[in-house]
């Protein structure tokens, strides 16, 4: 069963006056799409508007995005002047993320640099990763570290150096390492709650306004698995 985050459960990892950052659920859409169900956006607003008694609309733009069936963490502007400082960091690559993904099989190496060029088709939603360029491509480069062998899974450790559409689910499947629950990327069965064990675990970045280091580390969901990963 799926614990969609609502203004009374919304895990809040950290929150001043110009951003507020939580910890996304499986299950939770940053951005309304085409299945009209309620964002984790007009969620924060709520939370705002209640815990702030705040009249009238909330401002609150979005920086970022996780996939539905990905968890972790999701960076939001509170004012019009974070924004475009936010939006920067992470268009620029100033802002460090790291990931922990599950899966079943052992990658070739302990640590390797993976470097595709990604195509998306919209029809499917799915992007497929090539070892060469080719038309519609982009480049998508990450690091991956094994950080613990479970009984029947493998933990890795992620950083991104590009942002690409379904670029760890996308590049991990191609080297035979699908993400635990991924039925689209070639996992075998789905999770129960139609998650998939890719977290966005922690993220470092210098404060858009005060310029200090923030250092954010999201907590694992809550499963046997997870659990296990701690």
């Amino acid at each position: 069963m799926k614990i969609i985050s609502t203004k009374n459960n919304l895990q809040v990892l950290y929150e001043d006056n110009h951003m507020i950052i939580v910890n996304k659920r499986a299950g939770d859409i940053v951005q309304g799409d085409k299945t009209g169900d309620k964002p984790l956006s007009d969620v924060v607003k709520e939370y705002i508007a209640e815990k702030y008694n705040k009249p009238g609309s909330v401002f609150l733009g979005v920086v970022h995005r996780l996939d539905r069936p990905t968890t972790g963490i999701i960076v939001f502007a509170r004012t019009s002047k974070a924004l475009p400082r936010l939006n920067a960091l992470f268009a620029e690559k100033k802002a460090k993320k790291t990931y922990w993904a599950v899966v079943k099989n052992e990658p070739p190496k302990t640590q390797d640099t993976l470097t595709h060029w990604l195509r998306k088709n919209p029809k499917n939603n799915k992007s497929t990763a090539f070892a060469r360029e080719i038309e519609g491509s982009k480049k998508a480069i990450l690091d991956y570290t094994i950080k613990k062998k479970l009984d029947r899974y493998i933990l890795l450790e992620i950083a991104l150096h590009t942002g690409r559409h379904h670029q760890i689910r996308a590049q991990l499947a191609t080297i035979g390492c699908s993400i635990k629950g991924d039925l689209k990327y070639g996992f075998d069965r789905s999770n129960k709650d139609a998650s998939i064990h890719l977290h966005a675990r922690k993220l470092v970045f210098t404060h858009p306004v005060k310029s200090e280091l923030v250092e954010i580390i999201a907590p694992l969901p809550k499963d046997p698995v997870w659990d296990a990963c701690k």
